[in-house]
């Protein structure tokens, strides 16, 4: 029996990031020794065990063959016979296909450590074709490493592009789908995620609403980079330059499918397009099976951003609408991240990345000038019920009007 730590915590050891999770693979062993030895088993698709201590996987090598659609279309053949190097070839890319022994020797058979110095991702066999996952994977793992140069190889971008056209695409179930899109937006280059996505084909399958941004103009004066999709990557950019939370990434990266729909008659414009594409939003977060959180989010931030925008020109009476829209006296932490989402938008613009957006605080104000309105004098007054109701509302409409003008002195 032979133990090598394998995938991930290899490659980042070698580029000289942290490792958090490691991978092991057991060579030469059977599920019986591994059992006699207390390790316990996991799953029941292959043999992962957990170690009785560290709690860490192992998984006894194995190979696979392709069975049928999709990311789970695979058996699986494990026994002390399967060499490392036949392990490791099933891998998707070559730097993610290196071992090390507990001497720290490494075994590159895929020369992924060249890979590693000259920053390409680049696919270890044909096979990678036959999953297409792995379309997804080496996008989010180009999102990951961008900063330190590291580009698809052609070759593997091709064959990307050939399981898009597949149809193999379609078979991902949304559970996998979203795992993958969410992990990439999180990384800190989640735009190049989508860029990756586009150059291969994968887009258009799998996001036909951001796709069809690419190519649609907006007015030069308020965005100087004028193509929507162009705009829509800078917005995720942004968001991620600014550590931002899953949801408002999440948001930036659908707030303007509206003006996919409008007409190229009425371009540059694009008119109520924050309401054409709300039933976008709705496809697209169906689609992936969108937690909650992201679903709400994004449905109101791509209603509302314009809102944002124009803030301090809202009369008091609209101002309150948006607020109650919100939600903002139950849930505060939604409107911030509307908030949040807003400046990503106003930010990424050609040029203007740097500029200020007093609405943040405007709209910050707004909400805790509501807040301070307070229940229980109405209810002294002998209000109750919907006229209760009615009351706080005026109230609030109040103290709206009030901060405005204070604010415009």
């Amino acid at each position: 029996m032979q133990i090598y730590k394998v995938g991930g915590a290899v490659r980042d050891r070698l580029l000289g990031k942290p490792v958090t999770d490691i991978d092991w693979v057991v060579v030469g062993a059977t599920a019986e020794e591994m059992l006699a030895k207390g390790f316990r088993p996991v799953g029941s698709d292959f043999p992962v065990f957990l170690h009785p201590k560290s709690g860490e996987e192992y998984a006894l090598a194995r190979t696979e063959r392709k069975s049928g659609r999709g990311y789970g279309g695979f058996t699986f053949h494990a026994s002390p016979e399967v060499t490392l190097e036949e392990d490791l070839i099933r891998r998707d890319l070559t730097i993610n296909a290196m071992a090390e022994d507990d001497q720290g020797v490494l075994t590159d058979p895929y020369h992924g450590q060249q890979d590693l110095e000259n920053r390409l991702l680049r696919h270890v066999s044909p096979a990678f074709t036959e999953d297409p996952l792995r379309v997804l994977r080496v996008a989010r793992f180009a999102a990951r490493y961008a900063g330190l140069g590291f580009r698809v190889a052609p070759d593997t971008l091709e064959l990307m592009r050939q399981l898009s056209e597949s149809g193999e695409l379609e078979a991902l179930t949304p559970e996998r789908s979203w795992k993958e899109i969410s992990r990439a937006l999180m990384e800190d280059h989640p735009q190049v995620f989508i860029q990756v996505l586009r150059d291969c084909g994968a887009l258009k399958v799998l996001m036909p609403e951001v796709e069809a941004l690419f190519g649609v103009p907006q007015p030069a004066a308020h965005h100087p980079e004028i193509d929507s999709g162009v705009h829509t990557l800078s917005v995720l950019e942004q968001a991620a330059l600014h550590k931002q939370p899953l949801s408002v990434r999440w948001a930036c990266l659908l707030h303007d499918l509206g003006k996919g729909l409008t007409p190229q008659s009425e371009w540059p414009q694009h008119i109520a397009h924050e309401h054409k594409g709300l039933k976008l939003i709705k496809q697209v977060n169906e689609r992936f099976k969108v937690p909650r959180d992201c679903q709400e989010l994004a449905l109101l931030v791509g209603q509302y951003h314009t809102h944002g925008h124009r803030a301090l020109e809202l009369k008091p009476s609209t101002l309150a609408e948006l607020l109650q829209s919100f939600d903002v006296y139950r849930r505060p932490q939604r409107f911030e991240e509307f908030i949040a989402a807003c400046e990503m938008d106003a930010r990424g613009r050609l040029g203007l990345e740097e500029r200020a957006y007093p609405q943040a605080d405007y709209l910050r104000g707004a909400a805790t000038a509501t807040r301070t309105v307070a229940v229980q004098p109405l209810l002294e007054q002998g209000f109750k019920g919907p006229e209760l109701g009615e009351a706080l509302k005026r109230e609030r409409l109040k103290a709206l009007k009030a901060y405005k003008e204070q604010y415009s002195q």
